[in-house]
């Protein structure tokens, strides 16, 4: 965790006497997508073998299928590009970092302009369902 922590400082640019904050997920704007991202059918059965093989806990939707949500921060700089996604933590880190890293590219090219040049956290979040 400390390497992604100095990760994290590096790319945004902050330094040794940085303060660890918590995220307020609710203040964050929705992450401006053109296109909705869709996950697709094996993005899904990685989310679940991951689930599965580190015995994550996924919760059961009401339709009996099962279901595990991945919160994320993204940090768009003023070119639009994606310059930091953060995970919220599920108790599932490969999971974590898988959405992570989808987040990031369903982002490429896929923004809509912004009306700022300055960098801004967004919120997004992706859900993984398999059957039981």
């Amino acid at each position: 965790m400390k390497w992604f922590l100095a990760f994290v400082m590096l790319v945004t640019g902050t330094g040794a006497h940085a303060q660890t904050a918590t995220i307020d997920w609710s203040s964050l704007p929705d992450l401006p997508y053109r296109a909705p991202p869709q996950v697709s059918r094996e993005m899904h059965v990685f989310a679940h073998n991951e689930a599965t093989t580190r015995h994550c806990r996924a919760e059961k939707s009401a339709l009996g299928r099962w279901r595990m949500r991945v919160d994320l921060a993204v940090l768009v700089d003023g070119a639009g590009f994606v310059r930091v996604v953060v995970p919220r933590a599920i108790d599932c880190p490969t999971v974590e970092q898988y959405a992570a890293g989808l987040a990031s590219a369903f982002a490429q090219n896929n923004l809509l302009p912004r009306e700022t040049a300055a960098p801004q956290w967004y919120r997004t979040s992706l859900v993984f369902v398999w059957p039981q």
